[in-house]
């Protein structure tokens, strides 16, 4: 008898799953899982709950209604601290600290998430920081702070990738880190959660959802 090949566990899992933020229901009834080696678009306007959607997936609010894992943690619950440090976000709008220069903020970044700080100068220059490591972020342009963010990323190798309109505004060399980064993270058995209003930034993605209204449906 021919042996059943077991199912590959999902590495976030989402089971009508609801946020409110204040008095606003952001999310409603969301379902929805992502496999390793899998990328998955989420296409939705300005305001309809994507950036919503990856700061739950990133543990960093709980649900309110409804229930989901990712990488084994139940969210909302304490399980969530083991895990952080397995998944990479990248925002819309760069997270570094102004008055911190790229290589203070990627040092910074990188003992926070507990890694190792050895491969810092290694990582800015493969992004093509080596000559601007100096400049404050306040002083940086948004490219070289986004740049910064991709070099974490080098470093601390998430199992799950959340890009949250990482592309928009950069130029073609920087869209191609991010585009590396994403085929490292899936070659690796993890897997990339891509958010945007543009549906051109879906080209890699094996599964596109439509998010409105706070509801998600896989799109065609």
């Amino acid at each position: 008898m021919a042996h059943e090949t077991p199912p590959v566990a999902a590495l976030a899992t989402l089971n009508r799953t609801g946020v409110t933020l204040g008095n606003t229901r952001v999310l409603s009834d969301i379902t929805f899982s992502v496999a390793p080696g899998e990328v998955v678009g989420v296409v939705g306007a300005n305001g309809s709950g994507k950036t919503t959607l990856l700061r739950l997936i990133a543990s960093l609010i709980a649900p309110d209604r409804g229930d989901g894992t990712v990488l084994g943690a139940r969210l909302g619950t304490s399980e969530v601290f083991t895990i952080r440090r397995r998944i990479g976000l990248i925002s819309h709008i760069p997270t570094t600290i102004p008055e911190l220069t790229l290589e203070e903020n990627l040092l910074h970044a990188v003992r926070l998430a507990g890694h190792e700080t050895a491969k810092v100068a290694d990582s800015l220059r493969a992004v093509g920081l080596e000559g601007s490591s100096d400049r404050k972020a306040s002083d940086s342009s948004f490219g070289m702070k986004r740049r910064t963010e991709v070099a974490r990323l080098l470093i601390t190798k998430p199992s799950i990738l959340l890009l949250d309109e990482a592309i928009s505004g950069l130029d073609s060399d920087a869209h191609a880190l991010i585009d590396a980064l994403v085929d490292r993270t899936v070659g690796s058995g993890g897997a990339v959660i891509v958010v945007s209003h543009d549906p051109l930034q879906m080209e890699k993605a094996s599964t596109v959802f439509g998010l409105a209204v706070g509801a998600l449906t896989e799109m065609t």
